[in-house]
């Protein structure tokens, strides 16, 4: 059965850089849960990042400009945290193998986890077209990321059986 990693402040865990979490409560999460399917990670926490935390963002491009090393992570105090971000992802990719995970159900508009939409690095609310830097690095290896909005797109992808594992 193919698994699916999923932020772990969508499954209601108080990982958020404000300690909050933001629940899907949703049938389908339910179902996956209840098959088994769901498999946990918060990269940021991974990676060593404390809960709660500053907010951060990328500067000067997206998650895969992080990892090419041409971007940074940086939070609003002006600290440089480039390397939770990248050793969270890295985590992530891990977990995933270890599973043979192909899906992966990522939070939109973070650092780590956006899958379209990141914010821009001004900390002014403003978001911009990119990846964030799990997603990125997930992406870069061959899994497809999705956000919470796209729980459909997820069922249908299963239930075509297009992404099971041998």
């Amino acid at each position: 059965m193919q698994k699916i990693l999923v932020s772990r402040c969508l499954l209601g865990e108080k990982v958020r850089y404000d300690g909050k979490e933001n629940l899907i409560d949703h049938p389908l999460m339910k179902q996956w849960q209840e098959e088994g399917r769901i498999v946990g990670i918060c990269p940021e926490v991974a990676g060593g990042a404390s809960v709660p935390r500053s907010p951060a963002e990328i500067t000067e491009g997206d998650g895969h400009d992080v990892l090419i090393k041409k971007a940074k992570v940086m939070n609003v105090r002006g600290d440089n945290v480039t390397d939770i971000y990248r050793d969270g992802a890295k985590i992530a990719l891990k977990l995933a193998k270890e599973h043979n995970i192909k899906i992966a159900l990522l939070k939109e508009n973070s650092p780590s986890c956006g899958s379209q939409t990141i914010y821009d690095g001004s900390f002014q609310g403003f978001k911009k077209q990119g990846h964030g830097v799990t997603s990125a690095l997930l992406i870069e290896n061959g899994l497809q990321v999705f956000n919470e909005k796209q729980l459909e797109e997820i069922a249908k992808l299963l239930a075509s059986g297009a992404v099971e594992t041998k």
